[in-house]
């Protein structure tokens, strides 16, 4: 299986995000030459059927992929070489993966932790987050006590934590109740409102990018093109 990318040309000049002629083989499943750019503080979606390679789009901008071939260029820096915790992006993948045996308030802080930040920023910022996402009153508890969209809020939360310049969420929205989505993607409007980070959020889903996207991107049959979001 095959989706290979034309190049996409962003509409503003200051690429964050910069991807050129991705290629990225995974048993008999390959993604070829795919290329696109999103604008420093937009909010781009990236979509496309299950099995096209939306996921592993976002792996390889992670760091979760090696690569055949092409280039990522993330914040100006070409990181297509450099392991994930040197790339400075924040990474929400679908199912959440909070670290069990750790606590609401260390799941938060944990990039802030290892990277050794004073233990007082560390704080600060893991409060700061907390009562943004409206987890505060859920600090000491662990992952096995809170619901999906709690645990949803929390990863978030440990994305956000060192301030990247780059957050990818895949498929934050999906197996939540309608009110909890709701609640989600209010969150996320308010940060993409900020233009603070630059965001590339994959979905199958129509309506998610209506509400939340500045840029769409859809990858199928064989090229990403772009798109538009709904009125």
């Amino acid at each position: 299986m095959e989706c290979a990318g034309a190049k996409v040309h962003a509409p503003y000049n200051s690429r964050v995000i910069d991807i050129q002629n991705l290629s990225v083989r995974q048993g008999k499943f390959t993604l070829g030459g795919v290329s696109l750019a999103v604008p420093q503080g937009r909010y781009a979606m990236l979509m496309g059927k299950s099995g096209c390679g939306k996921t592993t789009v976002l792996e390889a901008v992670a760091g979760l992929r090696k690569l055949e071939n092409g280039t990522i260029v993330l914040a100006g820096r070409d990181v297509t070489l450099l392991r994930p915790a040197a790339r400075h992006v924040g990474y929400v993948p679908q199912d959440g993966v909070l670290f069990s045996t750790m606590t609401v308030r260390d799941n938060i802080g944990f990039a802030l932790a290892v990277r050794g930040d004073a233990s007082a920023n560390v704080a600060t910022r893991v409060a700061e987050l907390a009562e943004w996402l409206e987890v505060a009153h859920l600090m000491d508890r662990k992952p096995h006590f809170l619901s999906g969209g709690e645990k949803h809020r929390v990863a978030l939360g440990r994305a956000l934590a060192s301030r990247p310049p780059v957050l990818l969420l895949d498929e934050p929205l999906a197996s939540l109740d309608d009110a909890t989505r709701d609640h989600l993607v209010s969150m996320l409007a308010r940060l993409r409102d900020t233009r603070e980070v630059t965001v590339l959020h994959v979905t199958h889903n129509r309506t998610e990018a209506e509400r939340l996207a500045d840029v769409v991107f859809r990858l199928e049959a064989g090229a990403v093109k772009p798109d538009e979001p709904g009125p």
